[in-house]
């Protein structure tokens, strides 16, 4: 009853989170008033190519101190992140206007072109503050959307403008020790966190709760900065009109660059600062999307019962009833599936392969749990950048043990308990999937490399990714496949005999089945997945993770409902080569899922621009899918391997 209890809370998280829970991810910071404020940068990013760049790849504005990285873990690098130190700098509750930051130099020809292309291309401009992106409201349509990041400028006829005076507003809460204690759960240890500044905690403090802003086109005079130093104030007034821009860009003319800061006390608190980030509207289309599921679920699981009821249990329950000589008469007259018990068991072909392919579908399919349900209870927070790849990362390589466990015994299974082979059944389940996603991703790494985007993964980090890879994850995949030799491999019901049985001529082909099934599996995520692709593709957050993990569940159960389904059927028009037709009557759901990412490309992401751009997310979209059908695949083929089992091993023949 206790563990049942458990269950059941469970359970009541998970679907309370639809949202996906926020545990904050880092400490709330004390700021003394006059403390300073360092504002940092992330890469370049646009909708329309895909490929982030460096902030610095621009005249800008940089820090005096010297450009410096601030990615933390192995996720950001990953994403393309590259966050680093800017020249914006404010004092906490300090409200400052016509600040100068700088005047750069004489725009070049490859610097105009280089400026005026990413302006074509729709770049924003990521800025941090405290670990908050700046947010941007723009009005339309008596609508009040919600932008993370700023344009860098804008196209009008013919004329370029750069958006050169920002005007920040800082919301800010008051510090407040108790409430800290409570919102972390330390209790007694509030005393345990840091406060920045060396004054005491008497001392009044704010917390950063909110990080807006406002780019505008404004035409400074150039005679009247060129004695001012960075921070000091401009001698004009400057007025910031979002709605008109008035900064044209020209070669062989320099860009001053100002900014202004309000700071504002506000009623949000701490743990609900990214609020304002992780809304997203919508949630009846993700309980129509669960319900959808459900429906298919149902209608599935109809189908299963029919055939256990009252196909299954009705001719197992005649057999039994008969005496040995009524069931060789029997026998004799038999149909269906019980025509193929000495073939059933029968090796497929490429067994290595087939072993390989499950044993690393259990790996995917145990990570994407593992990570889905951890980010919806909380604790991958987009607070935390990066913490979603890397936890991805460390899982599927912890996992290898289950690839390299279930790989081997399958392959002893196959083999009747022969442990010859074992070890390079293991090494291959450690490289075989990793292999494709290291040749696809190396291959589009080179793209970016060409491109010098900020997306390229560094050389120093492909270093560090093959030695995860080989030092980690493939003693781990042969450590499973130990123990895999070591375990007990299934027996089989019944004899397989030595001449294998014709399979008669089927009146239509069975891979047609076999790939039409997966529409079933897609019908239950299609809806889920556009808002995946939107967070992927569009810059959107995706934060309802507990949706998500409804939604992989009822997945799964649709891959092991299809792919049961076909597999009876399959055994009943004698076809006893059910292996490699079970994995992809679940795992074909993968080719349909990479028709919608054509589809998503050609009617959803139209602005998309050049080939490089459409290779990277063609490129992504097939690593993406080759994913899915392992894990899919996998679900579909245990099921299916479960249930000929139970079938066989309940009926009595010779």
């Amino acid at each position: 009853m206790g563990n049942f209890g458990i269950w059941v809370l469970t359970i009541c998280l998970i679907f309370q989170s639809g949202y996906g829970f926020y545990l904050p991810g880092s400490y709330p910071l004390k700021h003394v008033v006059g403390n300073y404020l360092s504002v940092k940068v992330n890469s370049l990013t646009s909708i329309d190519t895909e490929m982030p760049f460096s902030y610095y790849s621009l005249p800008f504005c940089k820090p005096v101190e010297g450009v410096k990285d601030s990615a933390e873990n192995l996720g950001e690098l990953l994403m393309g992140d590259r966050i680093e130190n800017s020249p914006y700098r404010f004092k906490m509750h300090t409200n400052e206007t016509e600040i100068f930051l700088c005047q750069t130099n004489k725009l070049s020809s490859d610097d105009f072109k280089l400026l005026t292309k990413r302006i074509d291309e729709m770049y924003q401009v990521n800025l941090i503050l405290d670990n908050l992106p700046a947010i941007r409201y723009t009005r339309k349509e008596g609508f009040m959307l919600r932008w993370t990041g700023y344009p860098i400028g804008v196209k009008i006829k013919d004329g370029y403008y750069v958006f050169n005076h920002l005007k920040f507003k800082v919301l800010v809460h008051k510090y407040e020790e108790a409430n800290v204690a409570r919102v972390m759960g330390t209790g007694d240890a509030v005393e345990g966190f840091p406060s920045v500044g060396n004054k005491g905690s008497d001392v009044p403090g704010y917390m950063v709760v909110g990080f807006e802003v406002v780019p505008c086109s404004v035409v400074h005079n150039g005679d009247l900065v060129k004695n001012l130093k960075m921070y000091e104030k401009y001698p004009s007034l400057i007025k910031c009109e979002p709605t008109t821009v008035s900064m044209p860009i020209k070669e062989g003319e320099p860009i001053v660059f100002t900014y202004e800061v309000t700071f504002e006390e506000s009623d949000i608190k701490w743990p609900s600062r990214w609020d304002a980030y992780l809304k997203m509207e919508g949630a009846k289309v993700h309980w129509f999307s669960i319900l959808n599921s459900l429906m298919v679920i149902t209608f599935l699981a109809g189908i299963v019962l029919v055939i256990f009821l009252r196909t299954v249990r009705r001719d197992l329950t005649r057999y039994e009833e008969l005496d040995k000589e009524a069931q060789a008469m029997v026998n004799e007259e038999l149909s269906g599936w019980k025509l193929v018990v000495g073939d059933v068991f029968r090796a497929p072909s490429n067994p290595a392969l087939l072993c390989i392919m499950v044993g690393d579908g259990v790996q995917i399919l145990g990570m994407a749990i593992v990570t889905i349900l951890f980010a919806a209870l909380g604790f991958m927070s987009p607070a935390s950048r990066g913490t979603l790849i890397t936890g991805m990362l460390f899982s599927y390589m912890i996992l290898g043990i289950a690839a390299g466990y279930v790989a081997v015994r399958l392959w002893r299974t196959i083999g009747f308990g022969d442990h010859k082979g074992w070890v390079s059944v293991a090494w291959k389940a450690a490289c075989f999937f990793p292999g494709i996603a290291f040749f696809i991703l190396t291959i589009l790494n080179f793209l970016l490399w060409g491109s010098r985007s900020t997306g390229a993964i560094p050389f120093s980090l492909f270093v560090i990714l093959l030695l995860l890879w080989f030092c980690i994850s493939v003693p781990l995949t042969l450590v499973g496949g130990y123990f895999g030799a070591k375990a007990p491999h299934i027996e089989y019901p019944v004899r397989t005999n030595q001449i294998p049985r014709e399979i008669p001529a089927q009146k239509y082909p069975s891979w047609l089945l076999v790939l039409g099934a997966g529409t079933l599996p897609f019908g239950t995520l299609f809806i889920e997945l556009f808002f995946i692709m939107s967070s992927i593709w569009m810059g959107r957050v995706y934060y309802v993770f507990g949706f998500l993990f409804i939604v992989l569940v009822l997945l799964l159960v649709v891959c092991a409902e299809v792919s049961l389904v076909l597999t009876y059927m399959h055994l009943c028009v004698e076809d006893w080569k059910w292996w490699w037709k079970s994995f992809f009557a679940s795992g074909s759901v993968a080719i349909y899922i990479f028709l919608y990412s054509i589809n998503y490309l050609i009617f959803d992401l139209k602005s998309l621009s050049g080939p490089v751009s459409a290779t990277l997310y063609l490129g992504y979209s097939l690593f993406m899918v080759l994913t899915i059908m392992f894990a899919t695949g996998t679900v579909g083929f245990l099921s299916s391997f479960w249930f000929v089992h139970y079938l066989f091993s309940s009926v009595k023949l010779d």
